[in-house]
């Protein structure tokens, strides 16, 4: 059993290593050209050669979320890495909830602004640079999220049997 709570926590840290480096290089890369100049630079993602980043989110998330329940659930009983994995998860949590509550409403609107000709693009602009700040973030809290999964893999069974 000590096997599987290393490797369900291994596999959780990979997973997000992977979100955070997605979140990093879409904020460094993808970003910047595509939320700076609405509606014009919406062919980023609605061209014919329009990139599909959703299709990344869609399937890392879930491969995470999951990964990192097993990994609570397998070190429930280890209270020195259960209260690292506890944060992780809160923060994942709310990151979510963020992202559907905001989020994602805003990249929708984002990829709708062409046919939105209520919108100047200095609003676009502005909305994108407020969404990019937001963003920016909330990748900050995800890293946190990763640092306690970090700080988790240190602790193990000796530590819970201290008086």
């Amino acid at each position: 059993m000590k096997n599987a709570k290393q490797l369900s926590l291994y596999a959780a840290i990979t997973l997000w290593a992977i979100i955070i480096g997605g979140v990093v290089y879409s904020h460094i890369v993808y970003f910047p050209p595509y939320l700076s100049h609405l509606p014009e630079s919406n062919n980023l993602i609605t061209g014919e050669y329009g990139l599909k980043e959703e299709n990344f989110w869609m399937l890392i998330h879930p491969l995470t979320i999951l990964t990192t329940i097993i990994t609570l659930i397998l070190n429930w009983k280890l209270k020195a890495r259960r209260k690292f994995i506890l944060i992780t998860v809160s923060i994942y949590a709310l990151a979510i909830i963020a992202t559907g509550i905001y989020f994602v409403p805003e990249l929708m609107a984002f990829a709708d602004s062409n046919n939105n000709t209520s919108v100047k693009p200095s609003e676009w602009f502005q909305q994108g640079q407020t969404w990019q700040h937001l963003s920016w973030i909330r990748g900050f809290f995800m890293y946190i999220g990763f640092v306690m999964l970090l700080i988790a893999l240190t602790k193990d069974k000796s530590e819970d049997a201290k008086p």
